[in-house]
């Protein structure tokens, strides 16, 4: 049952920022005007026919959308149960998701004046975007990355340095998404006049939540028209899949179906070495409890003491000791369906997507896929589940093929156990 705060699934955040006892603002003095203005100006833009024109024609001229809605005909034959769409989010221009939110951060930040953008990273490919998008409007771009990460993620660093942004890496805690996202905010502080702060997940102090989400919702959006072309007018999923962090690509699949009844809502979280190995994973919904990270309440993974705890994944992205509020809310208001997948499970979905599609996921869809390879032999074939594949693989290759035993150095790519 929905929160009496909302009339649907799709009314939140109220106007305190909050989905349910979720969200909320918890920000310093010097960045609550910040906030405050950047609401106000997000505000005018969702009335603006120009800003929505602009998105429109970069995300059909520069991003390549609408991305295909691509039915995996030999995966479903080999899983022997429902069909399996995936939403190819992954042939975007950056090669993710994160380029439907970056452009309308920064074409905000333009509207504002702002000459400097900053950005937090995890698997780099928010950071790539937001280089990318910087370099197109002739921005200053400074990318914060956990140490951790940029070892893991090279591809991608190189990347941004080549697009022309300055990557930071982080020393502190884990190095990892987390600390990030806490240097990113010390530096939003320090320099308030000229710097916006391009948040990368649907997390973080209102009105991000809700300004990511109803950015990425062109996900769903397109989902809601390509599907009945393939499958007949009025035909909606039957159940839609995606892998969560903090959950901005899960939420630009999900939003535009939460008032559906009939589409079940699945969310996967990274399960790391196990939900049972103590802090092993980055499952906060079944690990974690309420607390304030970031800017906003939500579930984290914390210790007795309320302590914000490093969680453990072999994906960058989902590496993350919480999620997004509006998730939190759905989670406690039964509308979603939350679930984990482990690393080795994450790892053998790529490879099967990789044999039996010539796709190379990265590996938070492959979570994702993860789940949709346990569930869908259990459906019936008329059954439809729409995965959001949100981003590509080749900033993983060089970590699965260490997982994988393959020496990256080895041209003639002999098994290392040979």
């Amino acid at each position: 049952m929905a929160d009496d705060l909302f009339n649907s699934f799709m009314n939140g955040p109220d106007e305190k920022g909050r989905f349910g006892i979720f969200g909320g603002r918890f920000v310093s003095e010097t960045l609550m005007p910040l906030i405050l203005s950047l609401e106000e100006e997000y505000n005018k833009a969702k009335d603006d026919p120009e800003f929505w024109a602009q998105m429109n024609d970069l995300w059909k001229h520069y991003v390549g959308r609408p991305s295909p809605l691509y039915l995996a005909e030999r995966l479903t034959s080999d899983l022997g149960g429902a069909k399996v769409y995936m939403k190819r989010d992954e042939l975007n221009h950056t090669g993710a998701h994160k380029v439907n939110n970056v452009l309308g951060q920064i074409l905000l930040a333009r509207r504002m004046g702002k000459t400097r953008i900053i950005a937090e990273t995890g698997a780099g490919q928010h950071g790539v975007a937001t280089a990318t998008v910087c370099a197109k409007f002739g921005l200053k771009c400074v990318v914060y990355m956990g140490a951790h990460d940029v070892q893991r993620q090279a591809p991608n660093v190189f990347r941004m340095r080549l697009l022309g942004a300055e990557v930071i890496p982080v020393t502190s805690g884990r190095g990892t998404l987390k600390d990030a996202m806490n240097d990113a905010l010390r530096d939003w502080v320090t320099n308030v006049r000229d710097t916006f702060y391009c948040i990368g997940t649907a997390a973080g102090p209102h009105p991000y939540p809700a300004m990511v989400r109803d950015f990425q919702s062109i996900i769903g959006k397109e989902v809601r028209w390509q599907l009945p072309e393939q499958e007949g007018e009025g035909r909606l999923p039957d159940t839609v899949i995606a892998a969560i962090g903090g959950g901005s690509n899960a939420m630009g699949l999900f939003y535009p179906f939460l008032d559906d009844p009939s589409v079940n809502i699945i969310g996967v979280e990274a399960g790391g070495k196990g939900v049972d190995e103590k802090m092993q994973h980055c499952a906060s919904l079944t690990g974690g409890r309420p607390g304030v990270l970031h800017g906003n309440r939500t579930y984290l993974l914390q210790d007795e003491d309320g302590q914000i705890q490093d969680g453990f994944s072999i994906s960058a992205g989902l590496d993350y000791p919480g999620i997004g509020p509006e998730h939190a809310w759905l989670h406690e208001a039964g509308r979603a369906k939350y679930v984990s997948v482990t690393d080795k499970e994450a790892l053998e979905a790529f490879q099967v997507c990789c044999a039996a599609e010539g796709i190379i996921p990265a590996l938070e869809p492959s979570h994702a896929l993860a789940h949709v390879m346990k569930l869908a032999p259990t459906l019936p074939k008329d059954h439809i589940i729409v995965m959001n594949m949100c981003g590509r693989g080749d900033k993983d290759i060089f970590t699965v093929a260490r997982h994988l035993g393959f020496d990256m150095s080895d041209t003639e790519g002999r098994d290392l156990d040979e």
